[in-house]
């Protein structure tokens, strides 16, 4: 079995800065550069001959190259208990269509629609017990955050697997964007 999602990768200067930007919040879990991406699409649990359904329809999925940018911040959760902090995306129709493609090919290979409402971002932290007071530090220090745009000109198939360390996370096959 792999635990498999669909993602964007972030260039290596991005996911730098933010890791830079991380801190302050204790009770925070912090995504290491190598973590940092955009989920388009989590698959789950999956045995060899899902993935290479995943791998198949995926491999198919065409779109033209777009950019993108983070801007702002904000976080996940209910009430008090906040579960993640991220970096928003800025609104971008060409994701959207991306993540519609890629929606839609998962469903025809017989994957379960996704529940979840799109909304895109780039989580940096995972939370435990945080403290609210550091928590609302951090989203007002960050609140005008704007990375730099850069192009996107391929998604990839991710492999995640848990350790004491935290996720690991490995490229599995990556798909041009080139219409």
């Amino acid at each position: 079995m792999q635990r498999l999602f669909v993602g964007i990768a972030l260039p290596n200067l991005i996911t730098q800065h933010l890791s830079m930007l991380t801190g302050g919040v204790p009770g925070a879990r912090w995504q290491r550069p190598d973590q940092i991406h955009l989920t388009l699409r989590f698959i789950g649990d999956v045995d060899g001959a899902a993935a290479e359904d995943a791998r198949a329809v995926l491999s198919k999925t065409k779109t033209a190259q777009f950019d993108l940018q983070l801007e702002g911040v904000g976080y996940f959760g209910e009430g008090r208990r906040v579960r993640a902090l991220w970096f928003a995306v800025t609104q971008n129709a060409a994701l959207v269509v991306l993540k519609g493609k890629v929606e839609r090919a998962l469903v025809e290979a017989g994957f379960a629609p996704d529940s979840r409402k799109f909304k895109p971002h780039v989580t940096v932290a995972r939370m435990g017990h945080a403290n609210h007071e550091r928590v609302a530090k951090f989203l007002a220090s960050h609140a005008l955050f704007r990375s730099d745009v850069w192009r996107v000109d391929a998604f990839h198939l991710y492999s995640s697997q848990l350790s004491p360390k935290g996720s690991l996370y490995k490229i599995e096959d990556s798909y041009d964007l080139s219409l």
